[in-house]
């Protein structure tokens, strides 16, 4: 009776709680526990249990477990007969998703030859879980195809952080493809939550790009933010003959290569934001051939520093637009000669969309 009582105790409170005999197989996880790591297996090793990427044989088995520090925690409290402190560094899945994790865990031997390990900065582990899921929603809010209206299309989306604050977006309308980019204010999270909410609130059914804009705009509004807040667009919609664009405080040309050489397009209105009481919006057009490539950019791409501080520049895009021969290639040399300019961390998201006309 008394171990029924434990248990449900255990099962309520919220501190993740696991516990293991001497071979290293789990006894007990409570739910905050499973909760935690998400793994596919309640059972096992305490590798398996936390969904541990290397685990193969078991903590002890000759893979690549051996040495886990998971595991010689554990070992450490049975041998020592006293508790132990640790900070584990793993790799673990998350459904199809690899994730690095890092916590600190106090195993405490109990007595008949057990062990319960309690995890005590769950709170930050859960958070990074959190966080990795929100980085998977966010990447199957990216384009899906590689053809839209006809036309053949390709992107390059790189978050700074798990969550970004950029879109590219492409679809079609009344056989047309369509294409933007958007760049919301701020990072990590909060940017994330308005780049979803530009998503949705992108009318896909408007018949212009200035139109789109414009409906975003007075959505964008409904959300009564501060002015910190505001998000840049370019929006284009590919005819037959001619591209329909237009721009909301996006400082990036939209750039079109043709047999001519690479034209920079400038249309800027205000962003999408509550700065202005009356927005307005306006539609240009361009024509072009076919095996021209058109591209949108975001400022992550241009104003990418290097090692002494010079940025890619709009110049750096449209030398690696040059020497492209399709939209595809533009991507794959784009992300390239940005690794190559500067191989440091990102301090801003990267977004690229190009289309083949």
């Amino acid at each position: 009776m008394t171990q029924k009582y434990l248990r449900r105790m255990l099962d309520g409170v919220k501190v993740a709680v696991v516990a293991a005999d001497q071979n290293l197989t789990a006894a007990y996880a409570n739910p905050a526990f499973v909760t935690l790591f998400s793994s596919a297996s309640r059972r096992g090793c305490l590798g398996k249990l936390t969904g541990c990427a290397e685990c193969s044989a078991g903590c002890l088995g000759s893979g690549e477990c051996r040495g886990c520090g998971l595991a010689a925690a554990f070992e450490d409290a049975f041998l020592s007969n006293r508790e132990v402190s640790r900070r584990i560094y793993q790799r673990v899945k998350s459904g199809d998703e690899l994730r690095e994790v890092s916590y600190t865990i106090t195993v405490s031997p109990i007595g008949g030859g057990y062990c319960m390990g309690t995890v005590d900065d769950a709170m930050e582990l859960e958070i990074a879980r959190e966080l990795q899921t929100a980085k998977s929603i966010q990447q199957r809010l990216l384009p899906a195809g590689k053809w839209a209206g006809g036309k053949r299309y390709s992107y390059l989306y790189i978050p700074c952080r798990e969550i970004g604050g950029d879109l590219p977006d492409v679809y079609t309308v009344d056989g047309d493809a369509c294409g933007m980019v958007a760049d919301v204010s701020g990072k990590g999270v909060a940017a994330g939550m308005l780049s979803a909410f530009v998503k949705a609130a992108f009318d896909k059914s408007a018949s212009s790009p200035a139109q789109a804009i414009s409906n975003l705009n007075l959505k964008f509004k409904e959300l009564n933010l501060d002015d910190r807040n505001y998000v840049t667009v370019a929006a284009v919609r590919i005819g037959a003959e001619s591209i329909t664009y237009s721009m909301a405080g996006h400082n990036v040309p939209i750039l079109l290569k043709t047999a001519g050489g690479v034209t920079r397009i400038m249309l800027n209105s205000p962003p999408v934001s509550n700065w202005f009481e009356r927005a307005n919006y306006f539609d240009d057009a361009i024509p072009y051939k076919s095996g021209d490539i058109l591209v949108l950019l975001t400022d992550g791409v241009t104003e990418r520093r290097g090692i002494n501080g010079e940025m890619f520049g709009v110049d750096g895009a449209i030398k690696t637009l040059s020497y492209s021969k399709t939209a595809d290639d533009f991507i794959k040399n784009l992300e390239a000669a940005l690794r190559n300019f500067a191989p440091s961390p990102l301090n801003d998201d990267i977004t690229a969309v190009a289309f083949d006309l």
